[in-house]
């Protein structure tokens, strides 16, 4: 097909080709001298030479997008803060299994590209990838006429991350007595939209409009970027050697199914509702709808980005530097190794997503307002 009948057809190979120049730098600042061949080529070039210094190096990977979040992006025409969630939702998966992020590839399908739109997306996912120090080593812009609306598009990446076997966090590592702490989100994070979306719908109220309860309209409450928990987790790892037993990225699912992901089987964890306060943005939709902030434990994260089980003794000291480092944690629960029998009655949430795991359960009432 000629480049002539190839516009008429709606893709404008020339508009594409000037979103890769306006993101050309912000790509190239997360480049290390691991990286080879700059930016656009057919594929990225990561020097793997570094592997040799590991005893036995396990690859770790892991893809996902934004979700729904988009749309509301779309709605109030801002677009540079979707790369730092999409950073955050992959970078973040990896870093659970005690993972350093090598480098990530993005895939954006948009209806129409607009070149400063697409820059702005990548800008933000290079300055993410910058944050976790992970090198963004490529991507793809793809236009999809009559497939996707005008202004509709979606984004989605993959990252490679690397650990020593002998280091790999995960259940096997739990022991009886571990406490659990609770790293605070910044907000949503990329979780839940579709529900957010409808409570707003059936109230009524539109992006644009303000809510004086959030300080600041409904959009641009909404796109508060998802927090980034990779280097802070990692420099914990390093510094409480073997005191980290465990991490759990609370995305879909919410808290109790993610932390039951990474317990072992048999054992049994309660977390303690009354340890914080959900953020406003969590009340203020729970009110919109008529609902419970309980109602919603297995869609939004309610405050808690990511949860670590560590050793108690070095509990109080990991959880004072991850505050002291900007990011607020407490202590919400211990994991017990008891037999099942011995559980509390009562339901609990048994593992999650294929994974049989530990059994965890919410309990309490949440407090009243801020911690202090």
């Amino acid at each position: 097909m000629s480049s002539r009948t190839y516009a008429e057809a709606g893709v404008d190979t020339a508009a594409g080709d000037r979103a890769v120049e306006l993101m050309k730098s912000a790509v190239r600042a997360t480049h290390g001298p691991e990286v080879l061949g700059g930016v656009g080529g057919f594929a990225g070039l990561f020097d793997a030479s570094a592997l040799l210094g590991y005893r036995r190096p396990l690859l770790a990977s892991s893809t996902d997008g934004v979700g729904t979040k988009v749309a509301i992006a779309q709605a109030i025409d801002k677009h540079d803060t979707i790369g730092h969630d999409l950073v955050g939702m992959v970078v973040d998966d990896i870093v659970v299994v005690g993972a350093k992020p090598l480098f990530m590839t993005d895939y954006i399908a948009c209806g129409k590209v607009f070149p400063e739109r697409i820059a702005d997306i990548v800008r933000g996912i290079a300055e993410a990838c910058e944050l976790t120090g992970t090198a963004l080593v490529g991507g793809e812009t793809a236009e999809h006429p009559g497939l996707l609306g005008v202004d509709d598009y979606d984004v989605a990446g993959a990252a490679t991350g690397i650990v020593e076997a002998d280091r790999i966090l995960g259940s096997e590592r739990v022991q009886d007595g571990d406490v659990v702490l609770a790293l605070a989100s910044s907000g949503l994070h990329s979780n839940g939209y579709s529900l957010v979306r409808h409570i707003l719908a059936k109230a009524g109220i539109g992006y644009g409009d303000r809510s004086d309860e959030l300080g600041a309209t409904w959009g641009e409450a909404l796109l508060t970027p998802t927090r980034l928990y990779t280097t802070p987790l990692l420099g914990i790892a390093d510094a409480f050697d073997g005191s980290v037993h465990a991490l759990s990225h609370v995305t879909g699912g919410g808290i109790a199914a993610n932390l039951a992901r990474v317990l072992p089987q048999g054992s049994w964890a309660e977390v303690d509702r009354s340890t914080w306060s959900p953020a406003p943005v969590f009340r203020v939709l729970s009110d919109l709808a008529g609902t419970t902030l309980e109602s919603s434990e297995g869609t939004w994260n309610l405050g808690i980005g990511f949860l670590a089980v560590v050793d108690a003794g070095s509990a109080a000291a990991i959880a004072a530097a991850l505050t002291a480092g900007g990011i607020d944690t407490w202590q919400v629960g211990t994991v017990r190794l008891d037999a099942v029998a011995a559980r509390p009655a009562g339901e609990f949430e048994q593992g999650a997503k294929g994974v049989d795991g530990g059994a965890v359960r919410l309990v309490g009432a949440y407090a009243d307002s801020a911690r202090g």
